[in-house]
């Protein structure tokens, strides 16, 4: 038997995002297990002008390794739902899936300085400890929230978008 490699995967997107997270939730479901999934937050484009993002994170089990996660799982998913890939890398997509964890060991460390990471990731682990600035997720994210227009969604990927609305 495989050993299975938990990683924790941000979701994000801001072309149909209630459809394309629920979607992209869905298709990780045929390569893994996805044992836990955050709320949806809403926050606005960093670096491009353009329609406000919905992120969420996912702890998921796979039994690839993580080049194989990335090339085969990841990528195939924003691919065969349309990502379309620019120059502009801020500019708006349908999905994009990032790594953020790789069996405990934090990755893309650039993607931990934002709220869209720290606020779904300190639902899912509120106790760890950021990997820059080393202290718990929960003590980040309520600090952040105090500076960031961030909200957090009402619906969740496991629900029917079109039941819920946002809160605030």
């Amino acid at each position: 038997m495989r050993q299975l490699h938990r990683y924790y995967l941000s979701l994000g997107s801001n072309i149909q995002p209630e459809t394309n997270l629920a979607q992209a939730s869905q298709q990780l479901r045929a390569h893994g297990v996805v044992e836990a999934v955050s709320s949806i937050w809403e926050s606005h484009a960093i670096g491009s002008v353009g329609p406000n993002f919905l992120n969420a994170c996912v702890s998921f089990l796979a039994s690839t390794g993580h080049t194989g996660l990335k090339r085969d799982i990841t990528a195939a998913i924003e691919d065969k739902m349309g990502r379309v890939r620019t120059r502009d890398r801020l500019a708006p997509r349908t999905i994009d899936i990032d790594i953020l964890m790789e069996d405990a060991r934090p990755v893309n460390l650039q993607l931990w300085r934002h709220a869209f990471v720290v606020l779904p990731m300190a639902e899912l682990l509120p106790d760890f400890s950021h990997p820059e600035y080393h202290r718990p997720l929960s003590e980040l994210a309520h600090e952040i929230q105090e500076r960031t227009w961030i909200v957090r969604h009402a619906q969740s990927l496991s629900q029917p978008p079109s039941l819920h609305a946002a809160d605030g």
